[in-house]
């Protein structure tokens, strides 16, 4: 049992904390403060050859695993950006994982490349404002014609709506009451982003400003057959190939973002001096930033096992939804320490702590509650009865 990075695992944290290195905090406030997409992070990412990790050696990526995809991004998210600088190259490694798996050749060499390049960038439209993360009712429609499908419907929490070039659309084809199962009659398409049918309304929100997330309208859309993804009426099992390896990077980004905020927290500790001591020798300090660092560790170990068993093909449910559990909870109380550690200064743009701690709650509440985990796990672990 081997719990130490390989060699190229150790090389894939160096040379990203390398690129992250090159953007400090005045940056991330600029892109914060003025809600500015951080195409020049992007870039640096996709000029490393970092945006195409997971992706297959044929059409440009590294052909790498899950584990080392959440080794990059904790890199990323504990490299001053948090948040902002995660989800400006998130769905690059879980996001085209169905058109990976059912894609064509034809679609791949299409779609790949200028996604891995940095050529392109894509959203995610699964989420609908009347469904929620019951993703088997939503409304959102396909109709076949001549040539492909018409698409009408909205979708809702759409992040990078307002840069991408391309959408992952999740859509039905057969209503939900005419089909013998919920999940059936769904079907996934990757297409292009074409913004005389299609209307982006920017959400404002707590934090991470840099990155927006959207209200989505889709009018009259025609998408060719040719950017289907799979067959007909069988998207919903496709995103749910996907599910998993995004809890893991969620999971590994929060940890990030938190240990980042432990960091500043533990540097102001050391440094502040109030009532002729440095507050770090306080156990009032001292032991709320020490649990925070135990239950990181916990929960960065419980990640990377998600992950390594991801990776074998094992069954990793249950870890890769405890990871993302475990994770947001020690990135949030993490965060929360951070401000409190440093008092008056913590509610200060200064010391950064006040826009992690923003960024931090979305740890909990994306991409899926800590309720239905617990459910999940309650049932498909402990052999409860289900609760929904």
């Amino acid at each position: 049992m081997d719990f130490g990075l390989t060699g190229p695992q150790q090389a894939i944290d160096d040379g990203v904390r390398k690129v992250c290195a090159r953007f400090d905090d005045a940056y991330w406030t600029a892109c914060d403060t003025e809600a500015r997409f951080p195409h020049e992070f992007h870039r640096a990412m996709a000029d490393g050859g970092w945006l195409g990790i997971t992706m297959p050696e044929a059409y440009g990526g590294a052909g790498l695993g899950v584990t080392e995809a959440a080794i990059m991004m904790h890199a990323v998210a504990a490299g001053n950006g948090g948040n902002a600088a995660a989800s400006t190259i998130h769905l690059n490694l879980f996001g085209p994982h169905a058109v990976v798996v059912h894609g064509t050749d034809e679609q791949k060499q299409r779609w790949l490349p200028p996604l891995i390049a940095g050529d392109q960038k894509a959203c995610f439209g699964v989420t609908e404002p009347d469904a929620g993360l019951d993703t088997t009712s939503i409304t959102t429609f396909a109709t076949r014609v001549d040539g492909g499908y018409r698409v009408n419907g909205r979708k809702m929490w759409t992040s990078t709506g307002q840069v991408a070039d391309k959408i992952l659309l999740l859509t039905r084809t057969t209503p939900k009451d005419a089909c013998r199962k919920p999940s059936d009659g769904m079907t996934l398409f990757y297409t292009d982003m074409d913004r005389t049918r299609i209307e982006v309304r920017r959400i404002q929100k707590l934090g991470r400003h840099a990155v927006d997330s959207n209200a989505v309208f889709v009018d009259d859309l025609f998408v060719p057959a040719e950017d289907r993804v799979g067959e007909e009426g069988r998207g919903f099992s496709y995103i749910l190939d996907s599910l998993n390896p995004e809890r893991v990077l969620v999971a590994a980004e929060a940890i990030g973002l938190g240990r980042d905020a432990l960091r500043r927290a533990v540097a102001y500790a050391s440094e502040r001096v109030v009532f002729g001591r440095k507050i770090g020798q306080n156990q009032g300090i001292q032991h709320p930033l020490a649990e925070s660092w135990a239950a990181l560790e916990a929960a960065y170990w419980q990640t990377l096992r998600a992950g390594w068993l991801y990776d074998r093909g094992l069954p990793c449910g249950a870890e890769a939804n405890a990871a993302k559990f475990l994770a947001g909870r020690a990135c949030f109380d993490a965060c929360t320490r951070a401000v409190l550690t440093h008092g008056g200064m913590g509610y200060a743009q200064e010391y950064q702590v006040e826009r992690l701690f923003r960024e931090s709650i979305l740890s909990r509440i994306a991409p899926i509650t800590e309720q239905l985990i617990l459910s999940f796990i309650a049932e498909r672990v402990l052999g409860l009865p289900k609760s929904y």
